[in-house]
């Protein structure tokens, strides 16, 4: 990490990621504008068995929407859904089961999909952050073929079945410690330089940034939006309530573009 990036990073985020940014911004929010209720409205959750992506799943059903459940594990998905039911009274819950590393059931799943629902909502909320450099079956990266390729894979699998619907929606939660990384093409899978898990999850976290620019643009009936969620209460976070929208990157349009071809190519060798 530069200084300057390190300075950056500390501004700002102690200006706006912190509880006094929080304080600040809530100077602006109107209450009422949660009170709105999605019946007929169907949202696909990536990683809705816990922390963010359950409390976002919960809330939608509380609100009359349907909610597909995309997690890793049956028997925590199960429990949730579980729950999710018990707390809003929606039995519109619907469980898949699939691993977003691994590109292949990511694509079996999008295409089975689209046969059988529609969607007028994405939350790519689902990641991780594996601290030691590990491979998937597929020798991709691991924080990389989860947190940007899968991203990307069903992102544009579902482009499709979203450019059908009224008012459709792709929400990616990124995060604030993507300031603190330069968009790098050159090293995507943390191949060249001694391995730090935590940057490379801040270096997915900027290319997902990247590729919500980059939708926005090419795909202009679909609203795509990234988001800082704050630190909150979540296995490995520490609860300070905030969510703020990401500042536009300072990715070059020739690396926007490398970046988008290098995952189109990742992402049809496994289709």
């Amino acid at each position: 990490m530069s200084l300057y990036r390190s300075a950056v990073w500390f501004a700002k985020g102690l200006r706006e990621y912190t509880k006094s940014g929080y304080e600040s911004a809530a100077k602006d929010f109107v209450p009422d504008d949660l009170e709105v209720q999605v019946p007929g409205r169907a949202f696909l959750v990536t990683g809705g068995n816990s922390g963010i992506g359950k409390a976002t799943a919960t809330e939608i059903a509380k609100r009359g929407g349907t909610v597909h459940l995309v997690c890793r594990d049956q028997e925590r998905a199960e429990g949730a859904k579980a729950e999710i039911i018990r707390e809003s009274g929606n039995q519109n819950i619907f469980l898949h089961i699939v691993d977003l590393s691994d590109p292949k059931k990511i694509w079996k799943f999008a295409e089975d999909f689209k046969q059988e629902h529609k969607l007028n909502v994405l939350v790519n909320n689902a990641g991780c952050m594996v601290n030691k450099r590990e491979l998937t079956e597929d020798r991709l990266e691991k924080n990389f073929a989860t947190n940007t390729l899968g991203v990307y894979i069903l992102t544009i699998a579902l482009i499709p079945v979203l450019e059908k619907e009224h008012d459709p929606r792709v929400i990616t939660v990124s995060s604030g410690g993507m300031l603190v990384q330069k968009l790098n093409i050159n090293d995507l899978q943390s191949e060249r330089t001694a391995f730090d898990g935590t940057m490379v999850y801040a270096q997915n976290k900027r290319q997902q940034v990247v590729l919500t620019e980059h939708w926005a643009r090419a795909h202009p009936t679909i609203h795509f939006s990234s988001m800082h969620p704050g630190w909150v209460d979540t296995p490995d976070r520490k609860p300070v309530p905030t969510h703020l929208p990401l500042a536009r990157t300072s990715s070059s349009l020739a690396e926007e573009e490398k970046l988008m071809e290098i995952l189109e190519e990742l992402a049809h060798r496994f289709k």
